[in-house]
């Protein structure tokens, strides 16, 4: 029965996450030198090799997930959790745990990244510049590694070719970047997909920021336009 759950909310997760922040976070975490991940599951390799439970992930690191795998971790203020058969960079900030840059090559990457200086996400057909916010990433290989990218809330500055727009979303304002131009753009609008309220919740609590929606105390109706819903 467990196994039909989605990830977030099987109870070895549940079990973790609390465990996490009981411990204190990222910080203790740090200063007690213990690893940094929070879920793990199937094979992921952390710069070519076995990542073990108790390791710890940092700037300057490629992980990579296999088929039914994925991998929940958290550097400084930011949580991420790469889905299966996904590939990344984490390149380094003013610190060696500051993210400067995450280069998705392929696969998918739900993130929440805790307010602070400005970080930026690439993928082969996008750029954004992200501070305190939550998004979801997908790199497609079988359609020319077209990505599809949403603001799930914040504000975001998004480039594609000489395209550019700045997104202000509440709750999940949706892209495409387009590997060739469609109607003559390369950045189309998109509806909120593949990823889910409760994915972004969880990574928020690890990093102690709530979602806008939570906030707000209401939802939107998930058409990719970014808008919150009215109240009740």
């Amino acid at each position: 029965m467990n196994e039909i759950l989605p990830w977030f909310r099987r109870r070895r997760v549940l079990r973790a996450a609390a465990a996490w922040m009981a411990g204190g976070g990222f910080a203790a975490a740090l200063a007690q030198q213990r690893g940094n991940v929070v879920e793990l599951r199937g094979d992921v390799l952390l710069n070519g090799q076995r990542l073990r439970p108790e390791q710890f992930i940092q700037t300057g690191d490629a992980v990579r997930t296999g088929p039914d795998a994925h991998v929940v971790f958290v550097i400084g203020n930011a949580a991420f959790q790469l889905r299966q058969n996904t590939a990344v960079k984490i390149e380094r900030g003013d610190t060696l745990h500051t993210v400067s840059l995450l280069d998705v090559a392929t696969g998918a990457v739900a993130a929440v990244w805790g307010p602070g200086h400005a970080r930026q996400i690439v993928t082969p057909t996008l750029s954004a510049t992200v501070r305190g916010t939550g998004t979801y990433v997908e790199v497609r290989p079988q359609e020319k590694l077209r990505s599809y990218f949403c603001n799930c809330y914040g504000a975001i500055e998004l480039a594609t070719g000489r395209e550019r727009t700045l997104s202000k979303a509440e709750y999940h304002q949706s892209f495409w970047a387009e590997p060739a131009p469609v109607n003559g753009r390369l950045l189309t609008p998109a509806r909120a997909m593949a990823h889910t309220d409760e994915e972004m919740e969880f990574l928020a609590q690890l990093v102690g920021e709530p979602t806008a929606w939570q906030v707000a105390g209401r939802r939107g109706n998930r058409d990719g336009s970014g808008a919150i819903g009215p109240g009740r």
